[in-house]
């Protein structure tokens, strides 16, 4: 027996609510893309220093999708993976960040950064220090720290988170040393504006690196209806800021436990 146009409305209503929900709630958040990019004059056949930026875990468990993304990235085999910020908002998930780091092959080298909500979830920045140092990773705060990849250098400068810590890219680069190449990591957006502006002395950088914003988290048809504070008018994926930044939508959730139109996403640079 034929529907009823309402009956056929209602129906097609019914699944594609079902449809918005089962992305929202399960295919954006675990099914994690890998985004790479070649930096400056880098291509697929000069020889790169690769770095893989890891945002905005958010960890509560490591479940399947963050064991596989463990494969894959060890598979990547980078030279540097970098962490920018947010990696646990609760003090009882430090053991959580510690089992996910031991999933990764400890000869990659790490370095990471805070977010807000290290501070916010009330985290021993001391214990986190120790977890990361166990696992191959610095933590930078206010700090840079050059690393030699196969005869070339690169130098990382790590920035406090600017919300809930104290951002001074003034005092991060004191021990700034030049390098073939520079990152900035620097997990709240918005303090790309300070950081540009502090560049203008003369620093280079390649890039800068940040996460914060989750894509929106909610992002329908750009309509996105919460970014959180430190965001500024960014975003997502690159932006034409000197030196150029990549704000990444990051792996986990905040607040409310889903993603539509931000698909979760790890970023891959390559610098030749």
């Amino acid at each position: 027996m034929p529907l009823s146009r309402r009956k056929f409305i209602k129906r097609f209503l019914l699944i594609g609510t079902g449809a918005v929900l089962a992305d929202a709630f399960f295919i954006e958040k675990f099914f994690i893309e890998t985004k790479e990019f070649y930096v400056g004059n880098a291509t697929k056949e000069t020889p790169n220093i690769k770095v893989v930026q890891v945002s905005d875990l958010h960890l509560q468990k490591v479940n399947y999708q963050l064991k596989q993304l463990a494969k894959r990235i060890n598979k990547l085999n980078p030279h540097l993976i970098g962490f920018t910020g947010d990696a646990v908002d609760k003090a009882e998930n430090l053991e959580v960040l510690s089992s996910f780091l031991q999933l990764l092959d400890k000869n990659i080298k790490k370095v990471a950064i805070l977010g807000n909500w290290e501070y916010w979830g009330g985290i021993n920045i001391e214990a986190l220090k120790n977890i990361y140092t166990n696992n191959n990773c610095t933590l930078l705060v206010n700090e840079s720290q050059q690393f030699t990849f196969d005869d070339k250098t690169i130098s990382i400068t790590g920035v406090d988170d600017f919300v809930g810590g104290a951002a001074n890219i003034e005092a991060a680069l004191k021990n700034y040393t030049p390098a073939n190449h520079h990152i900035i990591l620097n997990h709240c957006p918005q303090y790309s504006n300070a950081i540009t502006q502090y560049l203008k002395n003369g620093i280079k950088a390649d890039c800068i690196l940040s996460g914060h914003t989750h894509g929106g988290q909610i992002n329908i048809l750009g309509f996105i209806p919460f970014l959180p504070q430190g965001s500024g008018k960014y975003i997502k994926g690159w932006y034409n800021t000197q030196p150029k930044m990549y704000v990444s939508k990051g792996i986990g959730t905040s607040i409310f436990p889903a993603r539509f139109g931000a698909r979760a996403e790890i970023a891959i640079f390559n610098l030749g």
